[in-house]
């Protein structure tokens, strides 16, 4: 027996399959075919079942569960409780980009006005130099200054829903290495399946691609963090053994991945212990 999206076809007849376009578009799903007995689909099996009187038919017959198909995937897919929290994150990259690029502008664009303004630029953080230049500028530059800096605030909440709603979505991730830093790896890996997937290897590195690629181009020393460098244990730990803690940590978040993804709750038993080994192997790194 041969089964296909409209029916099992037999030896000297078919069997349609019984339901609605949906109920075909589930049988699809289910379908499960060797290759060593696999035997190419020819549309006069399914007029044999009697879904169909011809080519023509067949094939607008099967347009119309290909699309049924792809839009069961699609509503599947925006409904993953993962998927608002990704178009949060990057809205809340693309705004430090924004932010950084305009604080810039602003800044050079007051330096014309004030040649004497380069060694303070240096030594002052962004945020404060926009505020001042808000605060001592009249027309457009003072403006422009003062979107920036509403701006600024608009990025701060946003960062700060990011976090709980990663809480929710990524509640042991989020426990190891705090909301923010889970969410943007969730987001480097395009979501909270393929994060779940991946290996404690890739997470290491995820966020290096710049470095990665370099690595592979001109055989420079491979990249032994990415992301996860905004862990505490990881950013204050010494150079010589940075990789080492980078190492440990991707490892328990490989596994925070999988619970994140198949449980969708906090489990406190590992995240006890994954949390005592990262301090363990932090305190003593430090030492």
């Amino acid at each position: 027996m041969r089964s296909y999206w409209f029916g099992d076809v037999i030896e000297g007849g078919c069997i349609p399959s019984e339901g609605n376009t949906e109920a075909r578009v589930r049988r699809v799903h289910l379908l499960r075919t060797m290759m060593d007995d696999f035997v190419p689909l020819i549309w006069e099996d399914a007029v044999a079942c009697g879904i169909c009187r011809d080519r023509a038919e067949y094939i607008a017959f099967l347009r119309e569960v290909c699309f049924a198909a792809a839009e069961m995937e699609i509503r599947e897919q925006y409904a993953g409780k993962d998927v608002e929290l990704l178009q949060m994150v990057r809205t809340l990259d693309e705004m430090d980009e924004l932010i950084n690029r305009l604080s810039e502008r602003v800044t050079e664009w007051h330096q014309v006005r004030n040649p004497s303004f380069s060694r303070k630029y240096r030594r002052t953080p962004a945020h404060v130099l926009v505020k001042n230049i808000a605060r001592s500028n009249k027309g457009a530059l003072g403006r422009v200054a003062v979107h920036i800096e509403e701006f600024s605030d608009a990025r701060t909440e946003l960062a700060k829903e990011v976090s709980n709603r990663a809480n929710r979505v990524l509640p042991n991730s989020s426990a190891l290495i705090g909301g923010l830093v889970a969410a943007r790896l969730m987001s480097h890996a395009g979501g909270l399946m393929p994060l779940s997937r991946m290996p404690a290897s890739a997470i290491q590195v995820l966020g290096a691609r710049t470095a990665l690629f370099a690595h592979l181009r001109t055989h420079s020393p491979s990249p032994k963090h990415g992301i996860i460098f905004q862990h505490r244990r990881v950013h204050n730990a010494p150079r010589e053994v940075r990789g080492k803690v980078a190492r440990a940590l991707a490892g328990k978040l490989a596994i925070a991945a999988r619970l994140d993804y198949f449980r969708g709750a906090p489990v406190p038993e590992f995240l006890e212990k994954a949390q005592a080994r990262i301090d363990l192997l932090g305190g003593s790194e430090e030492e």
